[in-house]
This record gives structure tokens, sequence and C-alpha cells, in this order.
């Protein structure tokens, strides 16, 4: 074995990811199941073609019209009227909130989270030499207001995440709480809201104008625009931190086959979302018949369910070719809502498990 001279910060962790399988069903990394429409794809590859010829050249530095394209339909999502100075977009929400921590963490610096949540704000916090400080949610995976401004009073942290719906739980936190958090947060809050589209919650932007100089909500095309091989991230905030993450960004970060892919993804944002509503139902209806079979479930306002039941352990679905995750809170499982034959599928296997013995 090969012994390479790693940082020490960093010796014997393990790297963020989920099991890659090849199993019948798959159900556990948050992707919506349904591929994008013929025309849609159609689209994304006439562009690729035509933009082939280009690929000598850099692409847009600042992927100005992308970033104009996001800002429209953040505009409709939010109910928040913005521009592209107030978007800026990565490849991926992780890479945005790595940007995010470059800028404003760092060695001496000090991130804030509600857990169990998001396990890559850890990992990027590590990465950046930013110390990371895990303030437990409640029973009921809610943040406790009160002992969050505790902690934030204790610890005066430079960074706070707030993940809304909550992953792997999917409860969302209300916009009050975020108000007080903000209010209390000696530094920036960055509210990730990866699954927003699945929510009925009011995004946190509309907080924005309230606290221009504390406030970025983060977001991704990844879940609800089935873009999660295309990569695109984005936040929303006031102008002052799109300049801020431009002097830690890679040059030409985005290329011009991601920018363009995107563009034509989010031309087609009605057809596409027109999947989440079914999602949506889908979940409920599946909350409702795990919860009838005796399984814990955690109210969600995002496309997946986080279950719990004495009898059901990971493998046990794994067994019966239906993969799902395991996120390491004892007891629990969570389980991303697929196509009506993969919830049957994993339904049939719910209830077998949930009679063993």
């Amino acid at each position: 074995m090969i012994e390479l001279p790693i940082r020490e910060d960093l010796k014997g962790k393990s790297p963020y990811g989920a099991p890659q399988l090849n199993t019948p069903v798959r159900l556990n990394t948050n992707e919506n199941p349904y591929p994008p429409s013929d025309d849609l794809a159609r689209e994304i590859g006439e562009e690729a073609a035509r933009l082939a010829v280009t690929l000598n050249r850099y692409p847009d530095r600042d992927a100005v019209q992308l970033r104009t394209d996001l800002a429209a339909y953040a505009s409709r999502a939010t109910g928040v009227p913005v521009t592209h100075d107030n978007v800026w977009a990565a490849n991926g929400s992780n890479e945005v909130l790595q940007q995010l921590l470059l800028a404003f963490g760092g060695p001496g610096r000090t991130a804030m989270g509600f857990t169990p949540s998001y396990s890559m704000h850890p990992l990027l916090a590590a990465g950046t030499f930013t110390e990371f400080i895990s303030v437990p949610r409640d029973d009921a995976f809610a943040i406790d207001e009160d002992a969050a401004l505790a902690a934030i009073a204790e610890h005066q942290p430079d960074i706070v995440f707030v993940t809304t719906p909550n992953n792997p739980t999917g409860n969302s936190t209300p916009l009050a709480t975020i108000r007080a958090i903000v209010e209390a947060a000696p530094g920036i809050v960055i509210v990730d809201e990866a699954y927003a589209e699945f929510s009925t919650a009011p995004s946190a932007a509309v907080l924005i104008g309230e606290f221009p100089g504390k406030l970025v909500v983060s977001r991704t095309m990844s879940k609800a625009f089935d873009f999660a091989g295309g990569r695109l991230g984005y936040f929303i905030a006031h102008p002052a931190f799109i300049d801020a993450v431009m002097l830690v960004r890679l040059p030409y970060h985005l290329s011009t086959l991601t920018q363009a892919a995107a563009r034509v993804a989010l031309a087609h944002a009605e057809e596409t979302l027109a999947s989440v509503d079914k999602l949506k139902k889908d979940r409920d209806a599946l909350a409702d018949d795990l919860t009838k079979l005796g399984y814990r479930v955690i109210d969600s306002d995002a496309n997946f369910l986080m279950i719990s039941h004495p009898n059901a352990t990971w493998q046990d679905f794994l067994d019966e070719g239906v993969l799902i995750r395991d996120n390491g809170i004892d007891g629990y499982l969570r389980v991303t809502i697929g196509t009506p034959e993969e919830n049957s599928r994993f339904l049939a296997v719910a209830t077998k498990v949930s009679a063993h013995a």
C-alpha cells in the first residue's frame, strides 16, 4: 500500500458517496426518476452540435446568459424579483457551497450546522480548513430554535447552514426560525434549498432584502429538473456575494456545453416541473401506506421519505433488489420517491420486511 503525504486532518476520512449498485430498483440518491422529454433531449443535442465548432474557445467566464435565465426562473419560483446580478451558478450546488466556504470560511473560521443534515456540509468545511460545529436537532429532527440561538451566541460562527427541506429527514424549517437565526448570526447564513420545488414553504429568498449582507439561498437543478447529470447549481443573494465568490472560483468553471444544456432545460421548465406534483402525490401516498404497515415516517417536503421500523435494515431491501439509503442515523433509512412501478416494488418489500418476526 502506498502512503501519500496527505494532510493530517484528512487521514482516515471517507469521501462522500452513495453506493452505486446495479439493482433493479434504485431509490437511494434523490434523483427525479423521470428522464428529460424527447424534445428537451433533442434540443440539448442540437445545441451541443451547434456549439461543438466553438469548443476551441473558452466559455463565457461569468455565464451571464445562463445566470439571466436562472434569475428569471428564480423570480418566478420564489416570488422575489432578481436579476443575473443576484445569481451565481456552478457545477452543482456542491461547488456553489464550496466556493462560499472558500470565500467566507478558512483557517480560524467556523461553520455551524443542525444535524443530522446534508453530510457534504462538514466535508466541504474540512476541505476548506473551516471548523464545523454540529448542533443536534430535536427528537422530531426539527431545529430547536432556542438551542440554535444559544449555540450561535456561544460559538459565534462565521457561517451557519440551514437545510430546508432538510436532507435526509425531509422536514422544512419555518421561515420565522430562519429569520431568527439570520438575526442572531454574526456572519453569513447559507440556506440550502436543494429540494425547494417539492415544498409549499416559502423560500428564504424573501428575506434577502431584509438581510442583504448576511443571507445566501442555495438551489440546484439536480432534483426537480431531471438534471442531476447536467451538474448545475446556483445561489441567490445580494450582488456583493457574487463579487466575493469570483475571487475564489476557478476560471471558466462552467463549460460551454453545461451552460447551453442548462439554458435549454430552463426553457423547458414548465413541462419538466410537471413531474414534481406527481412525485409529491406519490410521496404522500407512500407515506400513508408505510404508516399503515407500522413504519415511522418523518413528515417530508422533499422527494424522499425517512422511515423507521424495528425489523427493517438496508440489507433487507438490497437482498430483494431495492437499493435505498442508510444515512447512518440509527434505526432510520431513506427512500427516494420513484416511478409508480418502483414505488410498488419498494412497498412490496417494505410489507415483507415489516412482517418479519
